[in-house]
């Protein structure tokens, strides 16, 4: 793994590293609503660039991690502005899924990339989409992991699930810990993944370190309510696109899954029984080969 560097991109700084080898194809993940490029695994991140022969390249979104956070929007009322999203009012927000979107290909521009694959997990994922309609040239192909067309009529979370989102991260390391041990519980869904409940005390405390920032979330939680229903722009996107989603999934429900397969021509699913809103270490090996298999055949297409 290369140290972590910073980049200028759409009029913010986004920290950013990469695995594999800097000339093959670019890979660049997305990842979800408050969580930093460290979600991303590191060694998934090796692994995914030595099985699909790619440089895979992680980076933290705005307002979490180590990138420019941007506390001078202030801290929006999520819970209202849910509410309104519900009742198709209009409201404002600091910034949409859009301008996150923008921020991703801004990052390909300072680095020079001009077409990469595109892998967003949940919010990452809806920011793919956003990437997909207002940036398809720049995307050779994408993969939405256990996300969501933003459909009000999908199934919503289950009760426990939505109670994570609204549950803010507690300021000290102990008690941050048991939170981020109950939030992922939760997340993974029914089926049990003892690697991984074996690393959550040690995820925590790199989580922390790296620095919490619980009005970021609020403003991504903000800009996820705002984005409204994507899928009529979908159905006019051509980005060769494979769908991930477990049939577990909690806070996005596995129809959602479907949706954005169904929304997006020609596009493939991989639904996994057992996974939740997780990435689990059991489950790499079925990832990894579902993002190959799909980046391999779409190299060359654009």
């Amino acid at each position: 793994m290369s140290r972590p560097n910073f980049a200028k991109a759409n009029g913010v700084d986004l920290a950013w590293d990469s695995f594999g080898d800097p000339g093959a194809t670019p890979l660049l993940l997305i990842m979800g609503l408050g969580a930093s490029m460290i979600a991303w695994d590191e060694v998934f991140c090796a692994h995914l660039a030595a099985a699909a022969g790619v440089h895979v390249i992680r980076f933290d979104n705005r307002d979490v991690g180590l990138s420019t956070s941007l506390s001078h929007l202030g801290v929006p009322d999520v819970q209202a502005l849910m509410m309104k999203a519900l009742a198709r009012q209009n409201f404002t927000v600091p910034y949409t899924l859009q301008d996150m979107a923008n921020d991703a290909a801004g990052l390909m521009d300072t680095l020079g990339i001009a077409r990469a694959h595109i892998v967003g997990a949940s919010m990452g994922g809806a920011i793919g989409q956003e990437m997909a309609i207002h940036h398809p040239g720049r995307m050779l192909s994408f993969t939405s992991i256990m996300s969501s067309t933003g459909d009000p009529t999908l199934p919503p979370p289950t009760p426990e699930a939505m109670a994570m989102l609204f549950t803010p991260a507690p300021p000290t390391l102990e008690a941050f810990i048991l939170h981020y041990a109950k939030v992922w519980r939760v997340l993974r869904g029914p089926h049990s993944f003892p690697d991984d409940e074996a690393r959550d005390a040690e995820r925590a405390r790199a989580a922390f370190a790296r620095g919490l920032n619980p009005a970021g979330t609020a403003r991504q939680l903000a800009a996820i309510f705002a984005s409204g229903n994507r899928k009529p722009a979908l159905r006019n996107t051509h980005v060769p696109t494979l769908v991930i989603h477990g049939d577990a999934d909690p806070l996005v429900p596995v129809e959602a899954g479907i949706d954005v397969a169904a929304a997006i021509p020609d596009a493939k699913i991989l639904r996994l029984p057992t996974m939740g809103h997780a990435l689990p270490v059991s489950l790499w090996p079925p990832l990894i080969e579902g993002i190959g298999n799909h980046t391999a055949r779409n190299v060359l297409t654009r």
